[in-house]
């Protein structure tokens, strides 16, 4: 596509500093087993934006890839006026991700899971001939279904049976695209180790999560759309976490920021929130504990089943590892807020009357958390705050397009026989 020179950039590992070249869609560190993200370091350091590029692919100079997909949203910021006078606050900007034509945010999945899709599946893959294997909660089930899908990349999503209603779009998907899923009663860490089931067949390979630069380079847009809108680096960030990998991201992008030197030295403190009460972040990090606690797998279902913003269960993040996001909050300071699903509601219908748009229940989540950070006084009126909204205008696209569902090929028990899996998921392909 004119305009768009492949990205340079190399990998770094954060748990010994080594730093090699992107060869084989790595996704650790080469010389150490120790638990570590790797990074993106870019040869841009002050970053470019090509507005020549469709969507996300105008912050192609920090994104790990070596080509540009077709259909591509992008991350949309704005000052808010409407809940920003609600709260009192004077610098209140929102980035939206999500659909809403009339702001200029065309993500037809509804939900910032596009910025992580459109940046891995144009990531540099050494397994051209090979099967992505993607394990969600939903919504990134239903990004990659359609990048995949309107691309033409084959990929295998694990996605547990409850959340199967996250699986809706507007096009028929191409069968490149096999979804599977694990029985009801199951949640993400489920879908997870049938995904890891699924990886040890020849010729699939896993997407890799948190462990993937660029998915969390891609989520990165969300700070990139916001920094260079407002046109300084904000001082306080608000986003709900079910992984932390955005939370993650938008540290990373922060840095980069620092490195670039034209938007101010400021670390965005990383207001972030999970839904009560499903709150194993939040309680690890209240502990001061860098590992996570331990917690009864039949007690952490039971608690996902009770939280309306079911993309928020990961009962696995990358919270300890080194680069994870005990080590981000550490840097960056911050907070972690419980929010009740009555006060996910009411933030939810504050923004739509206020904002003008439905958002998504994680989303909801983040507005109260801020609300809630805004009552207690934990943040000056006249700051400037980045309020993520990961998902939004879902009805509004629902009500505009006629909608279809993705059905499973398979469904396997919570603990599958590993031998079962290899054979049934070979014959779908």
């Amino acid at each position: 596509m004119t305009g768009f020179r492949k990205t340079k950039y190399h990998l770094q590992s954060l748990c010994c500093g080594e730093r090699f070249e992107d060869e084989n869609w790595e996704l650790n560190c080469p010389k150490n087993d120790e638990p570590s993200l790797i990074r993106t370091i870019y040869d841009d350091k002050q970053l470019i934006v090509n507005d020549s590029l469709p969507g996300l692919y105008k912050f192609a100079s920090w994104l790990p890839i070596s080509k540009t997909l077709k259909g591509s949203g992008t991350p949309v910021t704005y000052k808010s006026t409407g809940l920003a006078d609600e709260l009192g606050l004077t610098n209140l900007y929102i980035t939206f991700n999500g659909y809403w034509p009339e702001k200029g945010a065309m993500m037809e999945t509804g939900t910032f899971k596009e910025c992580e899709a459109y940046s891995v599946c144009a990531r540099h893959n050494a397994n051209t001939n090979g099967v992505m294997v993607v394990a969600s909660a939903g919504n990134t089930a239903r990004a990659f279904a359609k990048v995949c899908s309107d691309n033409k990349i084959p990929v295998l999503i694990c996605v547990p049976k409850d959340n199967l209603n996250a699986l809706w779009f507007s096009q028929k998907i191409d069968p490149c695209v096999k979804l599977i899923a694990t029985e009801s009663g199951g949640d993400y860490f489920d879908a997870i180790h049938l995904s890891n089931l699924a990886c040890h067949i020849e010729g699939f390979y896993p997407e890799g999560g948190a462990k993937n630069v660029a998915r969390r380079d891609g989520m990165g847009t969300t700070v990139l759309s916001a920094v260079t809108t407002i046109g300084k680096i904000p001082d306080f960030y608000f986003q709900a976490i079910g992984s932390g990998t955005g939370a993650i991201a938008a540290w990373e992008a922060n840095l980069r920021f620092l490195e670039d030197g034209r938007y101010g030295s400021t670390k965005m403190k990383l207001m972030l929130s999970q839904n009560a009460p499903f709150l194993p972040i939040k309680d690890a990090w209240e502990a001061n504990s860098r590992q996570m606690l331990p917690i009864d797998d039949q007690e952490a279902r039971k608690q996902v089943e009770e939280i309306v913003a079911k993309v928020l269960s990961n009962r696995k993040p990358p919270y300890s590892l080194i680069g994870g996001l005990y080590d981000a909050m550490r840097d960056a300071g911050g907070e972690i807020f419980a929010i009740s699903n009555p006060e996910a509601a009411n933030a939810a219908l504050l923004f739509s009357e206020t904002e003008g748009n439905d958002i998504e229940p994680a989303a909801a989540v983040a507005v109260a958390s801020l609300i809630q950070a805004v009552t207690e006084g934990k943040i000056d009126k006249d700051a400037t705050i980045m309020l993520n909204i990961t998902g939004g205008g879902i009805e509004k696209f629902k009500r505009e397009n006629k909608i279809t569902y993705l059905d499973p090929l398979l469904v396997f028990p919570l603990n599958p026989d590993a031998q079962s899996v290899f054979e049934k998921v070979k014959d779908i392909f």
